[in-house]
């Protein structure tokens, strides 16, 4: 009778691995910020919405394009705004967090490409849970009103 029960097991197995590739939440928006060539630096944003009846807690982010990915949000230090690396963020039941500009945001740090606009890069969220989500996201140019044209002339 061990047939039935590797048959059983086989089933229970699959079960844990479907459930374990669910996506955890909804990523509406995602997108990478365009920088010049030679930055070091550049940001990911979205809106991540939890449709679900308990909090997910993101703790970690990995991308392909960057040595290091980090959680960060913009904080104010004495009125001084500072960004500083948080250790996680948390998205409600029923709710949506958004990383943005000047907010919480996803750092990019040391660069191992150039990054090119309109071209996706992979992101994979981490969370609490152990599960982990990849996306896509698109890399644009994101304007900053005090942000000049200088070093993007093009001379050929």
């Amino acid at each position: 009778m061990k047939l039935p029960r590797s048959l059983l097991l086989a089933a229970g197995l699959s079960l844990v691995s479907l459930s374990a590739l669910a996506d955890p939440l909804v990523v509406e928006g995602a997108q990478v910020r365009a920088v010049p060539p030679g930055s070091q630096a550049s940001a990911a944003f979205m809106t991540l919405r939890n449709p679900g009846e308990r909090d997910v807690v993101l703790v970690a982010a990995e991308s392909p394009v960057a040595e290091v990915s980090e959680l960060h949000n913009h904080e104010n230090v004495d009125g001084v705004m500072q960004m500083r690396q948080v250790p996680q963020v948390i998205v409600p039941a029923g709710g949506s967090t958004e990383l943005a500009p000047g907010g919480l945001h996803m750092m990019l740090i040391g660069l191992t490409a150039p990054l090119v606009e309109g071209e996706p890069v992979e992101i994979e969220l981490q969370f609490e849970s152990g599960e982990s989500q990849r996306l896509e996201a698109p890399v644009k140019r994101i304007v900053v009103e005090d942000e000049g044209n200088q070093g993007h002339g093009h001379d050929h």
